[in-house]
């Protein structure tokens, strides 16, 4: 197996679809043996990925979906509130009977997701890595500065849909905004192809949406805490990944996760804010595979 370059805006895998609920799922499916569901977040797709997952694929099946509305999965008329992304989640798990022994690898909204499913199917889980991710509900003032402006307004009824859905400002400025290093041309147009139009972005505005912040929306931090609380019980193997000075995991969420979760590796992969699979992926894969081969 050729590794890739450090940083490649290939996406070098074959596409494949599930018929999930109706719809078709895009995904990604390489290497044998145990399954590795990778999970991405919001505006991402499978493509976040392609330089980690082939560090993995000589000794696991690595499997990456598209959310639905997402990528290049397809767009049903459904609200894409959190619990409809779980629903299509867990489907998909199923219909590709990947939900034994299963290892999840979870950034952003695929942690909210990946973290729900894990704790409703807790004797199904091998070990969980993650990065940037959901590990509590938020509030308003431990948000860096950028973020809690940034959320504010996309929270805001009218202003939102304008700075989301018509300026498409998720994807061409907080995505790059969120990265430490420039993205290509080429990685930028990978994933601004995914949204074309106003009605596309659908999902992408809906997610702002769904952030628990300050104890709204109201279902989903009951969600969220519930697993919160669940994996401070939990003895399988948990890998953290976190960034200098990353951005929803910061150092007192390090200390954290340090202090509350048994069985815990992390790895320090330098500077990054939130799409850290950008930054260093060529840590991230290697240090995966290392800790992946142990278990």
């Amino acid at each position: 197996m050729t590794l890739p370059k450090a940083i490649s805006s290939e996406f070098p895998f074959e596409s494949r679809y599930a018929d999930v609920l109706g719809s078709r799922m895009h995904y990604v499916d390489v290497g044998e043996g145990d399954p590795v569901l990778f999970l991405h977040g919001n505006p991402t797709s499978s493509y976040l990925w392609r330089n980690i997952i082939p560090h993995l694929q000589g000794q696991a099946r690595c499997i990456a979906p598209d959310l639905i509305g997402m990528g290049k999965s397809d767009r049903p008329d459904i609200p894409y509130r959190y619990d409809d992304h779980y629903r299509y989640v867990s489907a998909f798990i199923e219909e590709l009977g990947i939900g034994e022994n299963l290892t999840l690898v979870i950034h952003d909204w695929g942690s909210g997701l990946g973290f729900r499913w894990a704790h409703d199917n807790a004797d199904k889980v091998r070990a969980i890595a993650f990065m940037e991710a959901i590990i509590g509900s938020l509030e308003w003032s431990d948000m860096p500065t950028e973020f809690r402006l940034a959320f504010r307004a996309m929270r805001t009824p009218g202003v939102g849909w304008l700075m989301v859905s018509a300026a498409n400002m998720f994807v061409k400025r907080m995505l790059p905004d969120a990265t430490d290093r420039e993205l290509s041309p080429e990685a930028m147009e990978y994933y601004a192809s995914a949204f074309p139009t106003v009605a596309s972005r659908k999902p992408v505005r809906q997610w702002p949406l769904e952030v628990p912040i300050s104890g709204k929306p109201a279902d989903n931090v009951a969600v969220i805490e519930a697993y919160r609380k669940w994996l401070t019980t939990t003895e399988f193997p948990k890998l953290l990944f976190h960034a200098q000075p990353g951005a929803i995991i910061d150092d007192a969420g390090v200390a954290w996760c340090e202090g509350n979760l048994s069985n815990l590796e992390t790895v320090d992969i330098g500077e990054g804010i939130h799409f850290v699979q950008e930054d260093n992926p060529a840590l991230i894969g290697s240090s995966l595979a290392d800790w992946f081969s142990k278990l």
